[in-house]
C-alpha cells in the first residue's frame, strides 16, 4: 500500500521540479490545450485526406452477374440481402456503411439484422431504408428491376462456382464500396492459405473418399459443386459422383448406397439444423461398421461456412485439412 501511495507523489514532485527548472532556464513549456488542438487538427486533416482519396475512386463500374453496374459515389447506406455478401462487406471494411441486412445475415455479430428477406423480398420495406446500394444473391419477382427503377444501383452476385469466382466477388464488392486495397489484401491472404493447404494435401498418397451430408434424408454433394471442389483440393473424392449421372450436383443417396460405398470420412452439415452428430450417425442401423465411424472420422462442419463463399471459406478448408491430413499422417 505504501509503495502505491508514494509513487504518484514522487512522480508529481519530479514533474514540478522539471517544470520549475524549465521556467528558470527560460525553456518554453508545452501548452496542453494548444497541443490537443494541434493534434485534433492533424487528425482531422488526415481523415479529410483519406475521405478525399476514397471519394476520388468514384465513379466506379463493376461487373455483376447481370452486367456492369456504375456507382457514382461511395455508398453510405448499403442494404445486403445476401449472407455471403454481408460477411464480405464487413471483412473488407465496409461494415460501417451497411445499414440493414436480411434475416439470415447473422455473421458477423454486429451485422444489422432485420426481417428483410432475400427469398421473398418486399420492395417497399427495402426502399424504406433509403439505401444507396443493394447487394443481392438472387432477384425473385424482378427485385433488381424494381429497386433500380427508383435509382438505387443493385449488385447481383449468385453462388460462386469456383474459388476464383469467390475471389472475384470479394474484390468487386471491395471496389464497389471504396475498399479495393482491403479486398485485394484479403484475397491475397486467402490464396496464400489455400496454396499452403493444397501443397500439404498433395504430399499424401491414396485419396480418401467422403460423404457430405446436407440433411438427414441423405442429400449430398458431388465433386462438381463448389464445396465438392473445396474437398477436391484436399484429395478427397465424393461417393455421390457415381450416383449423379445427370450432373445435378446434389443427389439424394440411399442409406444402402452410403453403407455400401463405405466412405473414409463423413462430414455432417446438418449438425446445427438437425442435431446430427457422430453418436447419432453411429447409432444408425448398419453404420456402426463403416470405416468412418470405426475410425472416428465423422466430422461436424459449420453449415453456414460450408454453404457460403466469403472469406471464411478458408477457415473451413483449413479445418477439414487438419482432420484429413492428421489421419493421413497417422
Amino acid at each position: 500500500m505504501r509503495i502505491r501511495n508514494v509513487a504518484p507523489i514522487a512522480v508529481a514532485m519530479l514533474l514540478l521540479a522539471t517544470a520549475c527548472a524549465q521556467v528558470a532556464s527560460g525553456t518554453a513549456t508545452t501548452n496542453p490545450v494548444a497541443t490537443t488542438a494541434a493534434t485534433r487538427a492533424t487528425t482531422t486533416t488526415a481523415a479529410a485526406s483519406t475521405t478525399t482519396k476514397v471519394e476520388s475512386l468514384f465513379p466506379v463500374t463493376v461487373e455483376t452477374d447481370s452486367g456492369p453496374v456504375t456507382i457514382e459515389a461511395m455508398p453510405q447506406r448499403i442494404v445486403s440481402l445476401s449472407p455471403t455478401a454481408t460477411e464480405t462487406l464487413f471483412a473488407v471494411g465496409a461494415g460501417d456503411q451497411v445499414i440493414a441486412v436480411d434475416e439470415y445475415s447473422y455473421y458477423p455479430e454486429e451485422a444489422p439484422v432485420t426481417d428483410l428477406s432475400g427469398f421473398s423480398p418486399n420492395v417497399e420495406a427495402i426502399i424504406s431504408y433509403a439505401p444507396d446500394l443493394l447487394v443481392i444473391s438472387g432477384s425473385p419477382d424482378d427485385l433488381q428491376a424494381a429497386i433500380e427503377a427508383v435509382g438505387v444501383p443493385v449488385l447481383l452476385y449468385g453462388s460462386a462456382a469456383t474459388l476464383d469466382d469467390a475471389y472475384a466477388q470479394i474484390e468487386k464488392l471491395g471496389t464497389a464500396t471504396g475498399h479495393p486495397d482491403e479486398s485485394a489484401s484479403i484475397v491475397a491472404d486467402m490464396k496464400t492459405r489455400v496454396a499452403a493447404v493444397a501443397a500439404a494435401a498433395s504430399a499424401t498418397e491414396n485419396p480418401f473418399t467422403y460423404y457430405h451430408e446436407l440433411d438427414p434424408t441423405y442429400y449430398s454433394v458431388t465433386s462438381s459443386t463448389f464445396i465438392g471442389q473445396i474437398y477436391g483440393l484436399l484429395g478427397l473424392e465424393s461417393i455421390a459422383d457415381a450416383a449423379d449421372p445427370d450432373g445435378y450436383g446434389f443427389p439424394q443417396l440411399s442409406e444402402e448406397y452410403i453403407i455400401g460405398t463405405n466412405p473414409d470420412f463423413v462430414f455432417l452439415a446438418d449438425a446445427r439444423c438437425c442435431g446430427e452428430s457422430s453418436d447419432s450417425v453411429g447409432a444408425r442401423p448398419g453404420w456402426d461398421n463403416m470405416d468412418a465411424v470405426l475410425g472416428g472420422r465423422v466430422i461436424e462442419v459449420d453449415a453456414d461456412i460450408a454453404s457460403r463463399w466469403g472469406p471464411r471459406i478458408v477457415d473451413f478448408i483449413e479445418a477439414v485439412a487438419e482432420a484429413v491430413l492428421t489421419d493421413a499422417n497417422a
